[in-house]
């Protein structure tokens, strides 16, 4: 049964109209949470928030238009969060996109851009919102394909990238999710803010939308739902158990060990320094 115990509570998720971004949202708004709903499509945003407006009538769901493939459309949407004046106790780096080639409006493969870059910024600009909470937390959702990288290649923050495929591109987008985090809690270790990073599961999403549709199909016989992917992501948003838990890795709910890379704590800050300067290369008047 659904409770009020997240009623004052301020979430935002990136991505929150389709896949586990909405199944989460969804949980949060039926537990009293405000829900900034993130994303892409205003007309799908505004689809989604009058279902849960009918579902939850006091629930406060704002849209805010954010494309992660772009540093400027990122800058606008953290401008929008600060904007309502109140401490931001979780944000969600759900968003994500598999299976496409391709750049970003800034020169990045898209793949990094979508799923590193664009939340490292958004990251990066929310903190002061984040800092104002009696605890906030970061949550990144990444993924197990992150194992499957034996070396983390600096080209893939390049402009233009010089890494290329979606077994290079993905599994090091989700590799840097979770060196992030760690990097992240190291540097925010004397604040009230917590990270987390996780593995959803295999879940029949929309992030596979770009791979043909047979190859989709086919995969998705042999995934989990929505529902069940956003566990993880709930539990890390939200358990009590976990305030003075940060930079750990998760998968089914509970602390897994991530890869021998992503424990790696030099790795870690050496992605921090890297992704900041690609960035700044690509926005120097940042």
């Amino acid at each position: 049964m659904p409770t009020n115990d997240l009623a004052g509570r301020t979430f935002f998720i990136t991505g929150a109209t389709s896949g586990i971004g909405r199944s989460t949202a969804q949980a949060l708004a039926a537990r009293a949470a405000n829900v900034i709903i993130g994303a892409r499509s205003e007309e799908r945003a505004g689809s989604f928030i009058d279902v849960l407006r009918r579902l939850y009538p006091r629930a406060e769901l704002p849209f805010v238009p954010i494309d992660l493939a772009s540093l400027a459309s990122v800058r606008r949407a953290a401008g929008m969060v600060l904007a309502f004046g109140r401490p931001l106790d979780v944000l969600i780096n759900n968003a994500g996109r598999a299976g496409r080639d391709g750049t970003t409006s800034d020169g990045f493969d898209l793949t990094i851009g979508t799923n590193h870059l664009g939340p490292f910024l958004l990251t990066e600009l929310l903190l002061p919102s984040l800092r104002e909470a009696t605890q906030g937390r970061i949550v990144n959702v990444a993924s197990q394909a992150h194992f499957r990288v034996k070396r983390l290649d600096w080209g893939a923050l390049a402009r233009p990238p010089e890494i290329h495929g979606f077994a290079a591109t993905y599994g090091t987008s989700k590799l840097m999710n979770v060196l992030h985090a760690k990097e992240l809690a190291r540097r925010l270790a004397d604040t009230r803010i917590t990270t987390y990073s996780l593995h959803p599961g295999v879940v029949a999403s929309e992030i596979w939308r770009e791979m043909p549709r047979l190859v989709q199909w086919v995969m998705k016989q042999f995934m989990i739902s929505n529902d069940e992917g956003a566990r993880t992501s709930l539990y890390c948003a939200t358990a009590p158990e976990l305030s003075t838990s940060s930079g750990r890795y998760y998968d089914k709910c509970r602390e897994v060990r991530p890869s021998r890379l992503a424990m790696d704590e030099s790795l870690a800050s050496e992605l921090y320094v890297r992704s900041d300067a690609a960035i700044r290369s690509a926005t120097p008047d940042r």
